[in-house]
């Protein structure tokens, strides 16, 4: 696919998430059934290698493997080169890049907190070894090192390839702030209707765990984010509460919208949600939240 702009990086894109069989092993039969529901949907774009797809767990060959699949799969794509080591991310973003995706992900190295030179020069070098594929610099709020407005200004004037920022968002003064920098602007999927109206381009969605198609067509519906809303304070809250990880919890979403097998394993040492628990939660979900499971995935 042609690389991706900050003009052109818009919408809601879903993860790939880990069906797992009972050793930890990726299954790849059921991983290749997901990408071909996630293709055939109306979300914006597919990636790999976030949060929610495990990313530090994954050995070179299965995020060699996934990369491949992906990049099959016909539909705009983008690669997470995410590692808490730089060298390790560098070898992922020379090996990704070579498959042409729209953007590649990267991460703050995180073992250590960087100070504003090596995080330039992290950001740098990354950039030439992409060569012509853009970066997306994704900064959750537990990162070591936080990127604020003004850094983020100065980082995209540096490093021109850099087009984009994944984030947790923040209040009307921090969009002001960031929207300075021109990068687009990515935020979770259950803030996008309200984010949108501050600044915010699209989502790298948690919504799209629940329903791909539904999360593109509910995107800038206000209601049906304060019902999302609703839905995981009920829901999803309870579980962050008793320490689930992010990934636990997208595919806890995933099990509940049942468009996949994608199970709702993790691997160790996470602890996953239960089928009690989602089973719990479905009544609910589409109670509350009918215009996700409408027609298709």
């Amino acid at each position: 696919m042609r690389p991706l702009t900050a003009d052109s990086l818009r919408g809601v894109w879903a993860t790939l998430l880990l069906p797992l069989n009972a050793d930890d092993s990726i299954d790849f039969a059921r991983l290749e059934a997901q990408v071909a529901v996630l293709a055939s949907s109306e979300v914006d774009g597919l990636y790999a290698h976030g949060t929610a797809g495990e990313f530090q767990t994954l050995t070179e060959d299965e995020f060699d493997r996934i990369n491949s699949m992906l990049a099959a799969a016909g539909k705009p794509f983008q690669l997470g080169a995410s590692h808490p080591s730089a060298q390790v991310q560098l070898s992922r973003v020379e090996r990704a890049a070579k498959l042409a995706p729209g953007a590649i992900q990267v991460i703050v190295p995180d073992w250590l907190p960087l100070n504003a030179r090596e995080l330039l020069a992290f950001l740098q070098r990354v950039a030439d070894v992409a060569g012509e594929v853009p970066l997306v610099l994704y900064n959750p709020p537990h990162a070591k090192t936080a990127v604020p407005p003004l850094q983020l200004c100065e980082l995209a004037e540096a490093v021109p390839s850099l087009i984009g920022l994944k984030t947790a968002g923040g209040n009307k003064a921090w969009f002001d702030e960031a929207t300075e920098s021109g990068l687009a602007i990515f935020v979770p999927g259950h803030f996008l209707a309200s984010m949108s109206l501050l600044g915010a381009h699209g989502s790298y969605s948690n919504v799209a765990a629940l329903s791909p198609t539904g999360a593109v067509r509910t995107a800038h519906d206000l209601d049906v984010e304060r019902r999302i809303a609703e839905f995981f304070a009920a829901h999803v809250a309870p579980l962050q509460k008793i320490g689930l990880s992010n990934p636990a919890l997208d595919k806890f979403l995933a099990a509940v919208g049942d468009w996949a097998d994608v199970g709702t394993r993790v691997r160790w040492p996470m602890q996953s949600a239960t089928a009690e628990q989602v089973e719990a939660a479905r009544p609910a979900a589409r109670r509350l939240l009918p215009e996700l499971f409408q027609d298709s995935w």
